[in-house]
């Protein structure tokens, strides 16, 4: 009597779990150990081993066709543990403001406190300390825009920094 053999897809179907299985024992202890190393937490750990490996398995046709499969199973793991690394870290921003809300009265005040002091300049130590202060300029360009030396707007800014400062704490007494 002659065997039936099977269909050639139902035999690799069986081998597929197989190679697999085999796979996730010759892996599942060294990515545990690298994850463990990462996150420093040992259910975090087991949790992004687990989930690299259903990536893996789900995907196990193409991924067992590949030169270095273990390669793909470790950027599944990491690419996961970044994820999770930026999930916590936007929850952690919606949760926890660094700065208290601002007062838009109190920007306002401080606004007008400051432009009142700068008004209280002569016009080309306010011109130097704005140039380089406020806009970024160097004292060499802006010794240019005012048509002076760089030693004058840098002598023009230190002399309009020390008539801000007594200004600005006179008008905080």
């Amino acid at each position: 009597m002659e065997r039936m053999s099977e269909p050639a897809s139902a035999v690799s179907d069986r081998q597929v779990p197989a190679r697999f299985e085999a796979f996730f024992r010759a892996e599942h202890q060294r990515l545990l150990r690298a994850l463990f190393l990462v996150t420093g937490n040992e259910q975090e750990a087991e949790e992004l081993m687990q989930d690299a490996f259903l990536a893996v398995w789900e995907r196990w046709d193409r991924v067992s066709a590949m030169d270095e499969p273990t390669g793909y199973l470790y950027r599944c793991s990491m690419n996961a543990f970044r994820s999770r690394l930026r999930r916590a870290a936007r929850a952690t921003k919606r949760v926890v403001r660094a700065e208290p809300p601002e007062d838009d009265f109190a920007r306002a005040d401080e606004r007008d406190t400051v432009a009142r002091a700068l008004r209280s300049l002569a016009p080309r130590q306010r011109a130097a300390v704005v140039l380089i202060e406020y806009l970024g300029y160097g004292s060499e360009e802006a010794g240019e825009v005012l048509g002076v030396k760089p030693v004058t707007v840098r002598v023009l800014a230190s002399q309009a920094r020390t008539a801000l400062k007594q200004t600005l704490e006179q008008s905080d007494e």
